[in-house]
């Protein structure tokens, strides 16, 4: 019978969201190889390495296939060799509905909703794999609301801060800009599919500056890359502008027409000279003199800022602050000129539609139900009360292992009184604390409609192949879930074909669907092989491209960009960008325990190029790609030599929250005073049973509510004798 091709999209968390090509074995069903669109602009007819093996996942050996239940007696713990099969035992999805139902139910009944907690992220960032039929069926529950902070708000409500919506330059315009600052942005490992926008932009003669407290693969390959000490962005964005002003190389005629603040910003950067940014920083003065100069001076110059930058205690201000140099220069009025952080903010699904908010007053709480931030889970297992979580129901995410302050969540997850769920595609960290475990299906095995935040396409994805085992989508979870419960809504019977219609808007009055959907169906689509551009006025009947904010329309309270921000002025916050440095920083080192000598370094819990956060991780072709740096802690000779560490030696990375037994690198990817390790599964390390998160806190960033994992101190010291790093087990 030969094959067929099927066009889905990836939905990992990536902002590339490619469109990918699936090809089926039409006899077995068997999805045989995976390719980029080459009809896609921005996929371009290839797919990163990660996703080039995604049937490595599919058809993994370890793929959860059927719903699991613990075990009588087998108390909860960390995922070791076996427990799979020594702590679960198989169920069918009656009788797990069953269970989830009436535990859910109860627990609700006696120490009421809100003490049930959903805890998910971006597993999937399909519009209806993210959040449709779950928020509904929460909702619907009186469960408590998850504050989902884990990844971008800082960074988010930092750029409203500045434009009040999250636009970004167009990445087709990258090629032509003649000066790109990649700032914390690994392009080259995160954002392949922009590399050839500025491959093509250096063959024109541009440069490519990366600004990175680590050399990864972009600032490699860059033509200069300048290390900030971690948290310390803030600090160079604001002596970028003291030059830009002092010198008189800001675009007057844009910033008088579409800024206001400039006064305020003038003085407020004042003393925020290169030399206080060196002593900061650690980039020398000359260099920050001269990178104020080529960015102000080179048209059309843009900035690639990614997400790593707001992970820090200042990281919200750092955001503010680096958002500002284009409005400051003008970069917007060139095409390829501008910033990108997310393109997110031009897309607009109807989420109102897909999550149904107005569900939680039809609860047994009659009301919108308390808010949790997902950074504090922690907290939120261990210490919240009024009412204490009772149930957590674990989907689209991997908490045991991308959780901050991981002790403190382990010793959550190991309540026996905490009844907890785990909707996962393997066997993770999280799901060896369940209680109930259920298989759930890939991008290829479920229809989904997404955006992208890296891109101006909306793709339809297909349902390219059947799910393995008994494996179920998020949606089909759910909805089984609200009739076992016996919800009697009708929207919780709506098909994914009838959410994906909703979340398009087609079900609106005519007219009232966002402009930049205007039209766009699900018809549509699947009419032009799956991708439609986001329709731009600007782009209509030939017009020119679209270029952020080139209308002059800022949805601020000022209508213009805001140097300064009277809007955080009145909730009381800082309403410029203003530097502190973090309180685990080299700037604070002196707080450190009175056993720090020769004193602490500052950590990075950096992501491995070859996984998506947790995912992909446990995979052997993946960890063999990924063997240069796992297991390993990265730090600067010369702080090894002080410590006594030599190349290869095991090492105890600690801290008074949790340590690690690790391997020392000796490199000069990091700079001295900064070490690093990557991101893996608790349970495949040397440790057996945490993470790098095991080093970093629950404090917050100082907007959005998000985690601080790149203000982090450790001690790091000789391993003891006797207490060696062990051989990782791959499994």
């Amino acid at each position: 019978m030969g094959t067929h091709t099927t066009r889905a999209v990836c939905s990992l968390d990536c902002p590339d969201s490619c469109g990918v090509l699936v090809t089926v074995d039409s006899a077995s069903g068997r999805a045989v190889s995976l390719a980029g669109d080459p009809q896609h602009p921005v996929t371009r007819g290839f797919l990163c390495g990660k996703v080039a093996r995604y049937l490595d996942h599919v058809y993994a050996p370890d793929r959860l296939l059927y719903p699991l239940r613990r075990r009588a007696g087998v108390p909860k713990g960390p995922r070791t060799p076996g427990c799979l099969e020594h702590a679960f035992e198989r169920i069918g999805w009656d009788e797990a509905l069953d269970r989830i139902a009436t535990r859910l139910t109860g627990i609700a009944r006696e120490h009421g909703p809100e003490s049930i907690l959903p805890y998910s992220y971006a597993g999937t960032i399909g519009a209806l794999g993210y959040g449709s039929m779950d928020r509904r069926f929460f909702h619907r529950l009186g469960a408590s609301q998850l504050d989902r902070t884990i990844c971008a708000t800082a960074g988010g409500e930092a750029l409203l801060s500045v434009y009040g919506r999250k636009l970004g330059t167009d990445p087709e315009d990258f090629h032509r800009a003649r000066l790109i600052l990649a700032w914390g942005a690994n392009i080259h490992s995160n954002n392949i599919h922009l590399w050839p926008q500025i491959e093509q932009a250096r063959r024109q003669g541009a440069r490519l500056v990366v600004i990175d407290p680590y050399q990864t693969r972009t600032a490699r390959l860059a033509d200069q890359h300048l290390a900030p000490h971690p948290g310390t962005d803030t600090a160079l964005a604001l002596a970028l502008m003291h030059v830009i002003l002092r010198d008189g190389l800001e675009h007057r005629a844009w910033v008088e027409q579409h800024t206001s603040g400039l006064a305020h910003l003038r003085a407020h950067v004042a003393g925020c000279t290169p030399a206080h940014a060196a002593a900061a920083t650690g980039i020398d003065a000359a260099t920050i003199e001269a990178l104020a100069h080529a960015y102000a001076t080179t048209r059309p110059a843009v900035i690639r800022l990614n997400y790593g930058v707001q992970r820090s205690e200042n990281g919200a201000a750092a955001v503010r602050a680096i958002a500002m140099l284009p409005a400051l220069t003008g970069a917007w009025a060139e095409l390829g000129g501008g910033l990108q952080l997310s393109t997110s903010g031009a897309f607009s699904f109807d989420k109102k539609a897909l999550e149904m908010p107005e569900l939680m007053r039809r609860s047994p709480l009659g009301r919108p139900a308390r808010v949790v931030n997902m950074t504090l889970l922690g907290d939120a297992l261990t210490t919240l009360g009024n009412p204490a979580v009772h149930a957590l129901f674990v989907y689209n995410s991997n908490p045991a292992v991308i959780a901050p302050d991981q002790g403190r969540v382990l010793a959550g997850l190991a309540r026996e009184d905490l009844f907890t769920v785990v909707h996962e595609q393997s066997f993770t960290d999280t799901a060896a604390y369940a209680d109930i475990v259920l298989p759930a299906t890939t991008f290829l095995e479920h229809a989904d409609v997404q955006g992208a935040y890296g891109h101006h396409y909306v793709q339809l994805s297909e349902q390219a192949i059947a799910p393995p085992g008994e494996a179920r989508s998020n949606t089909a979870l759910f909805r089984a879930l609200a009739a076992r419960i016996g919800f009697p809504e009708p929207c919780f019977e709506d098909s994914d074909e009838a959410l994906i219609a909703q979340a398009l808007g087609e079900a609106l009055p005519a007219g009232q669907q966002a402009p930049s959907m205007r039209g766009i169906t699900r018809a549509s689509l699947r009419a032009r092989g799956g991708s439609e551009r986001l329709h731009f006025p600007s782009e209509e009947h030939g017009g020119e491209r679209f270029r952020p904010f080139s209308d002059g329309v800022f949805p601020t309270s000022s209508g213009k960009a805001e140097f300064f921000s009277p809007a955080m002025a009145a909730r009381g916050l800082d309403p410029m960008p203003t530097f502190h440095p973090p309180a685990e920083s080299r700037f604070h080192a002196a707080q450190a325990p009175a056993d720090a000598a020769p004193g602490p370094l500052e950590f990075l819990p950096r992501k491995g190029g070859h996984f998506m956060n947790s995912t992909l991780a446990n995979h052997p072709a993946h960890q063999h790609m990924q063997r240069e740096t796992l297991d390993r802690l990265e730090m600067h000779p010369l702080d090894a030599g002080a410590r006594g560490i030599g190349e290869g030696d095991p090492v105890l990375v600690r801290n008074e929250r949790g340590s690690l037994r690790l391997t020392a690198l000796l490199t000069a990817r990091v700079q001295p005073g900064v070490c690093a390790a990557v991101m893996g599964w608790n349970s495949r390390g040397p440790s057996g049973f945490g993470g790098v998160n095991q080093l970093t806190s629950q404090r917050l960033t100082d907007l959005g509510g998000g985690p601080t994992f790149y203000s982090t101190l450790v001690l790091v010291e000789p391993c003891p004798a006797g207490e060696a790093a062990s051989a990782p087990e791959v499994f």
